[in-house]
């Protein structure tokens, strides 16, 4: 995952909107990064990763989102980029 995994200054919408301008940018440059390069296979892979992000937050000793915030909702697209 990318470094907004640890990024704890997500708060408000405009926060996440920077943070998807990022992602965009970060495609534009360094998409061979990024496992899913096209919209079917990321979203496939955003609701995978819900389905079971229960565990990654468990796996890093987190404690399990009860309700979507928008740092949770940054989680989630962050990791479509890369989860299989």
């Amino acid at each position: 995952m990318s470094e907004s995994k640890q990024d704890k200054s997500i708060f408000t919408r405009k926060d996440f909107v920077v943070f998807i301008q990022g992602m965009e940018k970060d495609f534009r440059t360094n998409h061979e990064d990024w496992e899913n390069k096209d919209i079917p296979s990321f979203l496939d892979a955003l609701g995978r990763w819900v389905e079971d992000m229960d565990g990654y937050y468990m796996n890093h000793g987190l404690e399990v989102p009860k309700e979507l915030t928008w740092k949770v909702l940054c989680d989630i697209f962050d990791a479509a980029k890369i989860y299989e």
